[in-house]
């Protein structure tokens, strides 16, 4: 979790990620900044992130990133 956190806060500094449950709803996440995250999810977690996945419950909050980057490694 430490590590995205690190990746959230190079690409928008000003949130608590800890705390915030409303990253896209709340505005603090735009889609440019939803493709340069998915880019350094994909390349730091070892994964690729599906279109199917690309929906705003699960880039919401940093809980929600991780569960599906959790998810992802599995498959």
């Amino acid at each position: 979790m430490e590590k995205l956190i690190e990746i959230l806060e190079d690409i928008q500094p000003d949130v608590d990620y800890k705390t915030c449950e409303d990253l896209i709803d709340g505005h603090y996440l735009d889609s440019l900044s939803i493709i340069s995250l998915i880019s350094e999810i994909e390349e730091e977690f070892d994964i690729t992130v599906p279109a199917v996945e690309i929906i705003p419950d699960n880039f919401n909050s940093a809980k929600k990133i991780m569960a599906m980057i959790n998810r992802l490694r599995e498959e």
